[in-house]
Formats: C-alpha cells, sequence, structure tokens
C-alpha cells in the first residue's frame, strides 16, 4: 500500500547529452520505486529557451533521449517521470512522461503554457489538450508540469477520475514572491484533492529550487533548498485514505461531486 519516490532536483546543462547522461546515472544509483525529473530535461539555455534551441533538440518519442531513460527502467523495474521537447508531426509539445519496467505507461502534453511574467512558452510549443492518468503501484497517478499548478481545475478533474497522486516536473523561475507562491500552489493542490503531491523543480542560476512533497492534507513532508539534489519519500496509500474519510470534500456517498467534468 505504499511507494517510495525519489524526487531529483537538478540544474539542467544546454547540452542534452550531459543531460541523458546524468538522468541515467542517477536512476542508476536509485532504490527508489518512482524517480521524478523537473521540467526542461532536454537542456536550458543561460538566457533561457528559444525556438531555435527547441527546434533543435526536439524528438520524436522513438528518439534516442527518450528510448534511453526508458530502457533504464526495465532491468529494475522502477518507474520514471521525465520531461523532453517531444517532436509530434510539424508540432513541439512540452511532455512529461510516465515510464515503468521499460514501456511508456502515460505521456502529458503541457496544457496550460506559462505566457506570464514575460514569458511566452506558447510561442515555442503547441498546446496540449487531454489529461494523463495512469495506475502506479497502489496509486492512480496524474501528471502536470510546472504553471498547471496556477489552475486548479485541472487537478480537480483528475481527482475525479480517481488520482490520488500528483506528479508535478517543473521550472519554477525565479522572481519576487515566487517561492511563497510556489509552496502555497503545491499544497493547496496537494489539499483540495486530498491526494500526495511532489514536485521536481529545477534550480539555480533560472529556477528557484524548493522541490517538495505535500501530503493529502495539505502539509510539506520534505522540501529541498537550492542545491542539485535528492530526497526520497515513502507515500501510503491509507493516508489518503484516512485524509477523504475525515474530510469527504473529493467523494460522496453518490459518487464524485464533480461528475459532469469532461475529459479536457
Amino acid at each position: 500500500m505504499s511507494l517510495t519516490v525519489q524526487v531529483n532536483q537538478l540544474s539542467f546543462s544546454p547540452t542534452k547529452s550531459e543531460n541523458l547522461t546524468r538522468i541515467i546515472q542517477l536512476l542508476s544509483e536509485s532504490q527508489a520505486d518512482l524517480d521524478v525529473f523537473p521540467e526542461y530535461c532536454m537542456g536550458m539555455p543561460d538566457k533561457g529557451l528559444s525556438k531555435g534551441f527547441v527546434e533543435e533538440n526536439a524528438e520524436p518519442i522513438e528518439g534516442e533521449f527518450a528510448q534511453e531513460i526508458i530502457k533504464s527502467t526495465k532491468s529494475r523495474r522502477s518507474s520514471v517521470v521525465f520531461t523532453m521537447f517531444l517532436r509530434e508531426d510539424k508540432s513541439i509539445y512540452n511532455v512529461a512522461v510516465l515510464a515503468t519496467a521499460g514501456r511508456i505507461e502515460a505521456l502529458y502534453r503541457k496544457i496550460h503554457l506559462f505566457d506570464a511574467f514575460g514569458y511566452e512558452e506558447s510561442a515555442l510549443f503547441a498546446l496540449g489538450k487531454s489529461l494523463a492518468i495512469a495506475t502506479l503501484g497502489p496509486f492512480k497517478v496524474g501528471l502536470a508540469i510546472c504553471f498547471d499548478l496556477r489552475f486548479p481545475e485541472l487537478f480537480r478533474a483528475m481527482a475525479c477520475r480517481g488520482v490520488n497522486l500528483f506528479v508535478v516536473p517543473s521550472g519554477w523561475y525565479k522572481g519576487k514572491h515566487k517561492i511563497d507562491q510556489w509552496n502555497v500552489l503545491n499544497k493547496a493542490r496537494a489539499h483540495e484533492n486530498l491526494s500526495y503531491l511532489v514536485a521536481a523543480n529545477q534550480t539555480f542560476p533560472n529556477f528557484i529550487g524548493h522541490s517538495l512533497a505535500a501530503s493529502p492534507m495539505g502539509c510539506k513532508i520534505d522540501e529541498l533548498k537550492t542545491g542539485q539534489t535528492n530526497f526520497k519519500v515513502k507515500l501510503d496509500l491509507q493516508e489518503v485514505q484516512s485524509a477523504r474519510r475525515l474530510l469527504p470534500t473529493v467523494l460522496s456517498p453518490q459518487g464524485l461531486r464533480s461528475s459532469h467534468y469532461q475529459d479536457v
């Protein structure tokens, strides 16, 4: 009834091959059931993403970057959530991939692109439209990416489909009040849906770090500061079940309170 998750906080270089090597190395050393990596795993230039950088580094899901990471889970029969610039036909998406034991379980194309604080992610990526949900051990996992945290309806839609663990790879940029906003939003998305949430964030020089895990009652279980490091946390399904009995705001005797939601 439990799942061990390792949250890996990194600062990715502009070189895709270097970042791939680091991810594979961390996976080879991990003893967790699930490893989670931040947003923009393929690379982050010092001056930020550009259309040229994204187009140069984007790959199909059959490409080396994704396949090497997915393959690394096969021998240990472990799971990983990583991100990539996914090339599909004439479009490029900002994507989170959940893979287990060498196979893809869920693929999430970011729905809420980061067009805020002077950034325009929609100039780099196509817009995703669908939820991404998969079963992982005793948990039902829902994927989101970074800026999605500001849209509670996305998380409630997943919770109404049975999700009790949110996994949120992120590249939360530095700025005034950004650490406070990060902490509030992650804890709120967990508590309002009485679910666990784990968020792996990139760190300096561009991002705030502070990767964390939040409980169904909205408490921080663990949190990093700004170093390139990780933490491991054991999530217990019984804590979700207990929280939902105590505070029945997600489920009711008639079933899902928000059963009117349609798929995004």
